[in-house]
């Protein structure tokens, strides 16, 4: 029995890919998610009504018989990419993805459902920075009522449900309407985090046992994010060998320079690499195998080299990277921001040293 991971993309994920790329292509622009990003909407709820009613994204992960498309990771992987490459400032791996895993954790089809046909848009009530099995904030429940407050909530702005940890071990899912929904400063202008506030919330219905969904939601967020890494870097690669390549100095182009066509093979080199490694985590989450293991090697590797691509897109277009009205400055931010969600690159190499028994004398 073969059990080597597949690291080619099948015919069905290509196609799945040229969707997304040509939706993407014809309702994300770059001057519409530079402009959203100064507003105070900045996620694009049309665009996300394309993608998850139009499209069926939004049931990727949701078993067929539960109105999903009854896909993979792999799939999943494919979307975020594109969505990286762009971008987009929609929900998908909040809600489609990490929300999506805790309700399959926890059984709740009639959620799982509405998720599905894109009626409702979830989010787990768990801190962006948070690394699977790591210990995450609970509110209290008291007399039958959820209160507290949770920080660093990404897309929390535009769910509709809300996944909340409490401290009787419970995970529950509370109507977004009946919390408070603080905006937070965030660096990926994005994909906003938030500050939610629940006050004597009732009617909250517990689900299941909120460790292992959690955990369930957060590695799967982990593995997948290399994905969208991924994205990014190849864009800020492919930009970059562009430009070069049309900029002259002293009639010639920028890209024929030694020392710039180092920088880049050294660049290109680290994202097939990187591409490897998130494909490794994609399918290890298909296929149940050595799943903690890749996920860590995943994202011990693609948040520097996603930040790394992007910086040297910002250096290398000169001027031109610095101005506002250059999309590079948006991947840059992207790049850090994804570089400390579901758990730094320290934090997974520990946990890979962990893993495999080789941890520091």
């Amino acid at each position: 029995m073969n059990t080597e991971p597949d690291l080619l993309h099948s015919p069905e994920e290509e196609a799945l890919r040229a969707a997304v790329r040509d939706l993407l292509t014809d309702h994300c622009d770059v001057a519409g998610v530079i402009a959203r990003s100064e507003s105070d909407t900045p996620h694009d709820v049309r665009l996300w009504k394309s993608l998850a009613g139009g499209m069926g994204i939004a049931g990727l992960l949701v078993p067929g018989e539960l109105d999903g498309q009854g896909a993979t990771h792999r799939e999943a992987a494919v979307v975020l990419e594109e969505l990286g490459r762009a971008v987009a400032p929609v929900p998908f791996l909040t809600s489609a993805v990490v929300a999506t895993e805790a309700l399959l954790a926890c059984g709740a089809d009639d959620l799982l459902a509405a998720c599905a046909a894109a009626t409702t848009t979830g989010a787990l009530a768990v801190a962006l920075h948070t690394a699977p099995g790591a210990p995450v904030r609970r509110v209290r429940l008291e007399g039958g009522a959820l209160h507290g407050e949770l920080t660093g909530i990404a897309d929390a702005a535009v769910a509709d449900l809300l996944l909340v940890p409490a401290d009787d071990g419970g995970l529950y899912a509370v109507d977004a309407a009946s919390v408070t929904v603080v905006p937070q400063v965030s660096l990926d202008l994005t994909r906003p985090v938030a500050r939610i506030v629940l006050d004597g919330v009732r009617g909250a219905r517990r689900l299941g046992e909120a460790e292992p969904a959690v955990r369930r939601a957060l590695r799967t967020g982990a593995g997948l994010l290399a994905s969208e890494q991924l994205g990014l870097a190849e864009w800020s690669l492919t930009e970059t060998v562009r430009h070069l390549k049309e900029r002259k100095q002293f009639n010639r182009p920028v890209g024929g320079f030694q020392a710039v066509k180092h920088r880049l093979a050294q660049l290109w080199l680290q994202v097939v690499s990187l591409r490897a490694a998130a494909r490794a985590a994609a399918d290890a989450l298909a296929t149940g195998t050595d799943v903690d293991v890749a996920v860590a090697v995943a994202q011990a590797y693609a948040a520097p080299v996603a930040v790394r691509a992007a910086e040297e897109a910002l250096q290398l277009h000169g001027g031109i990277g610095m101005t506002w009205e250059h999309p590079v400055h948006l991947y840059l931010k992207r790049a850090k921001a994804d570089s400390l969600a579901f758990g730094t690159a320290g934090a997974h190499r520990a946990a890979l040293a962990e893993l495999v028994d080789l941890r520091a004398p």
